[in-house]
């Protein structure tokens, strides 16, 4: 049987935990700020964690092989972050955590659209109905 740290449940479950915690500590965070500086302090900090892990590690001998297409989407991908966090930060300094958070979270359902249109992935009948009411709770939650 695997440990509970070889089960990717185990780590999104803690990823959705410390996503709700990123919500509060950004939206205390930003108060006094501009968002686009709160940004880039955030992004500093998790640059440098990351650094600490890949080197405690031993992986950042690999970087020197890692393929072109890799890097490529990669780098598009941290674009991708760079532009959600700078959207997730300056909605959370005009908005409630509790309804910028749910609206953010319809990256759920923006996943499962894309993933079916792009990487040729089905949702089963069942995923369907959870990515339906991820819709409709967003929705019930952010627009009062």
């Amino acid at each position: 049987m695997k440990s509970l740290l070889q089960l990717w449940q185990t780590w999104a479950i803690l990823s959705a935990i410390f996503a709700a915690a990123t919500a509060i500590l950004a939206k205390v965070g930003v108060g006094a700020i501009s968002s686009d500086l709160a940004t880039l302090i955030r992004t500093a900090v998790v640059l440098a964690l990351a650094a600490a892990v890949v080197s405690v590690s031993g992986d950042l001998s690999q970087v020197t092989v890692v393929p072109g297409r890799a890097w490529l989407f990669l780098v598009l991908s941290g674009l991708a972050t760079g532009a959600s966090w700078l959207c997730y930060f300056r909605a959370l300094k005009l908005g409630e955590a509790s309804r910028v958070a749910p609206v953010d979270k319809l990256s759920v359902v923006f996943i499962a659209i894309f993933a079916a249109l792009f990487l040729g992935e089905r949702l089963s009948p069942q995923a369907t109905t959870g990515v339906a009411l991820i819709t409709a709770g967003a929705v019930l939650v952010a627009w009062q």
